[in-house]
């Protein structure tokens, strides 16, 4: 389906108004917090941990990026992808998203930024987003991460899980994040935000000690590219595969178990309500959610649903994500 630029002049310059116009006067806590949603935001704004709070609203998993964040192209492009996929306002768009990170930019004096992020891919995306941004403006300013995760056997825990107590343990095992995490996080990004994803292999493959969840968050994102057998990627067939193991009274059944089950990506509801959507040729009826003969055909890599799927307009992050196939057997790209 052809996505339509968002060419509204006026849009832009109430963007560009909103991103450039005279600071706002804020107070300058030694401190700053940038969190991966309102969940964290309004955990930390019950505990006694001082400090402003920035709340990270984005999706960056999502859509096309590129590499300049926060500049009025980066903005634009991302509003372009909202508003066309999900509908979001102009409004919603600048109030949720574009205030906060105006706000963020005037923060300038803090001696500490602290990232609160989780392991999915989700968070993980807009994590090396952010560090990408303060490694170009705040390239003096120290930088901490929580990213929970259990003592005894190194499980990622989510933010919004944890107690108050937790929080607070977490808080105070933070990590410093070195000039070599911050350079590995922005070269990640770069990577992420290319036209090719290839060079991403070598870092689904190679450990890192500081960032222990990104390489498993970006063999994730290699696997949202169409498989060879049958053209759907591994959260397209893991959608056909739930519903042909179970029926469900509905498409909102689904997606909550969907939600359930996801592991890593941290998708949310509206997210696997469109990719339902993309793959409605493939259902005989949505309440209850059954395959018709093609989607099982498809399932069992009977049939390839490729060209049926295929958008020239789909991105996974800078990369055209019809432009490359998944080999599920030695788990690397092919360029078409």
């Amino acid at each position: 389906m052809l996505i339509k630029k968002v060419t509204d002049l006026k849009t832009y310059a109430y963007l560009y108004m909103v991103l450039y116009s005279t600071p706002i006067i804020v107070m300058k806590p030694t401190t700053l917090h940038i969190t991966n949603g309102d969940s964290t935001t309004n955990l930390l704004q019950k505990t006694s941990i001082d400090g402003a709070i920035i709340t990270w609203r984005e999706m960056l998993c999502e859509g096309k990026t590129t590499i300049d964040v926060g500049s009025e192209s980066f903005w634009k492009s991302r509003f372009d992808y909202l508003a066309n996929t999900y509908k979001i306002t102009k409004k919603h768009f600048i109030d949720f998203t574009v205030k906060e990170f105006r706000n963020l930019c005037h923060y300038k004096t803090q001696k500490e930024i602290v990232l609160w992020f989780d392991a999915d891919l989700f968070c993980q995306i807009n994590m090396i987003a952010v560090i990408s941004w303060l490694k170009k403006h705040k390239p003096e300013t120290k930088i901490s991460l929580v990213c929970p995760k259990t003592k005894k056997t190194n499980t990622p825990k989510n933010i919004s899980d944890l107690t108050q107590k937790q929080l607070l343990t977490h808080y105070s095992n933070r990590i410093n994040l070195s000039v070599d995490d911050i350079q590995y996080a922005d070269y990640v990004w770069q990577l992420y935000c290319s036209e090719s994803p290839l060079q991403l292999q070598n870092i689904a493959i190679t450990p890192h000690q500081t960032f222990v969840y990104l390489p498993k968050a970006i063999q994730e994102h290699l696997q949202r590219f169409p498989t060879i057998k049958n053209g759907l990627n591994k959260v397209e067939n893991t959608i056909l595969d739930t519903v042909a193991t179970k029926e469900y009274s509905s498409k909102k059944k689904l997606i909550s178990q969907l939600l359930k089950t996801q592991g890593i990506y941290g998708f949310g509801d509206i997210q696997y309500e469109r990719k339902i959507n993309e793959l409605k040729g493939l259902f005989k009826s949505f309440t209850p959610t059954l395959l018709n003969e093609l989607g099982y055909d498809v399932l069992q890599k009977h049939q390839n649903y490729y060209h049926s799927i295929k958008s020239d307009y789909s991105f996974l992050g800078g990369t055209l994500k019809y432009r490359y196939l998944y080999n599920e057997i030695d788990g690397k790209l092919l360029k078409l």
